[in-house]
């Protein structure tokens, strides 16, 4: 029985018609931004928005360089023969 709920409470919901309007109305930020970024004030654009970018700039340089040495380990390390006991 319970089975039987599911299934016509699924047909019901497929049946409904697909709204494309929201229900709560999100604020326009764009032309906020598109001022933000045109500003001429020296910063690069992956920097323009301050704190936040400049840590995530810097988490991405650290983590790209890690990766790099690593991985420059990692091939050192296979191209050299292991002594033979």
């Amino acid at each position: 029985m319970l089975g039987l709920r599911k299934l016509l409470a699924l047909r019901q919901i497929s049946q409904r018609t697909i709204s494309t309007a929201s229900r709560r109305q999100i604020q326009n930020k764009v032309p906020e931004h598109q001022k933000l970024f045109q500003d001429d004030d020296g910063l690069p654009v992956h920097l323009k928005r301050g704190l936040r970018d400049d840590l995530l700039y810097r988490l991405t340089l650290i983590l790209s360089l890690g990766g790099t040495c690593l991985a420059l380990y990692q091939l050192g390390v296979a191209a050299m023969p292991k002594k033979a006991k």
